[in-house]
């Protein structure tokens, strides 16, 4: 089993179109702790998220953090990325492992016992359940918040580690970590903080 710290996982923000910026607050939270970034790029052309990729790639690499892509099984491929995390309704887990290789990371997408169930059976690193709660972020429908009940259901039912994400800030971030989290996932919380890297380090400090 590879040893991956998925305590604190910082999910890019496709919001930000400036890439200065962009890669302003990816630094931010690489200084400010997180343990390891997930890329996502949702509108973007596939040349362009290939080149914020290799950036990014280059930036997490100098603070020795794992790098992971969202859904895109070909830039995790062309940017050699530490692995991805994909939805139930990307690439088969099989396939995507197959391809990636067995030292990749592979996370996937769970929002019901159900899925966590079928998960333990498929050659994945973590789930990510999703929504913990009521987010912003994604504006594509979304399954009803599992809130801390779901996580708890799904935490007996699981054997692999947990990432939370949705809704979450620094207000919540002890509850869903007593309650069988391995990690928590954040977008808002850290791109939209008025200081990245402090509000990094301040949910670093609550883990």
């Amino acid at each position: 089993m590879k040893t991956i710290d998925y305590r604190l996982m910082y999910v890019t923000d496709d919001r930000i179109e400036d890439d200065a910026t962009f890669f302003n607050i990816l630094e931010a939270s690489l200084k400010g702790g997180a343990t390891i970034v997930q890329l996502r790029e949702k509108q973007r052309s596939t040349k362009a998220f290939y080149h914020r990729a290799k950036r990014a790639k280059s930036l997490c690499e100098l603070y020795n953090v794992p790098l992971i892509i969202n859904d895109r099984l070909d830039i995790a491929l062309a940017v050699d990325a530490d692995g991805v995390h994909l939805g139930q309704n990307d690439m088969p887990i099989g396939i995507a492992r197959k391809l990636l290789g067995e030292t990749k990371i592979i996370g996937l997408s769970v929002s019901n016992n159900q899925q966590a169930e079928d998960s333990n059976q498929l050659p994945i690193d973590y789930i990510g359940i999703s929504p913990i709660f009521s987010t912003n972020t994604k504006t594509e429908d979304l399954d009803k918040p599992l809130s801390i009940s779901g996580l708890q259901s799904i935490r007996k039912i699981s054997s692999k580690p947990i990432v939370c994400i949705g809704g979450i800030d620094k207000n919540n971030t002890k509850e869903i970590m007593q309650n069988g989290a391995d990690g928590i996932a954040v977008v808002s919380a850290i791109s939209k903080a008025e200081n990245p890297e402090v509000a990094t380090q301040f949910l670093k400090q609550l883990l």
